[in-house]
């Protein structure tokens, strides 16, 4: 009698991507800077969706606040409020 052996078909398991997040600041609001935010929120959306191993978690920008305190800082404090909620798992700044 023939002896049959049954073949489970192997299915890849994909690997889990990094949510990945940045962070871009100005402290002054002046046109020059304007494009300078502009340029660094363009920057890090090109830098994170280019990179298969990351997923896209945003970027977050404040303009024309200044760097001495986080308290009037809305998005970076959105930023680490994301984070300790498990949003985002890497952050670029």
């Amino acid at each position: 009698m023939a002896k049959i052996s049954r073949i489970e078909p192997e299915i890849p398991a994909l690997k889990k991507r990094a949510k990945v997040a940045a962070y871009a600041r100005v402290s002054m609001e002046t046109d020059r800077l304007a494009h300078s935010l502009s340029a660094q929120v363009s920057y890090y959306n090109g830098l994170i969706q280019s990179n298969p191993e990351w997923e896209y978690a945003g970027v977050y920008a404040d303009f024309g606040i200044s760097g001495i305190g986080t308290a009037a800082r809305s998005e970076f404090l959105r930023l680490i409020a994301d984070c300790e909620a498990g949003k985002v798992e890497i952050k670029l700044a």
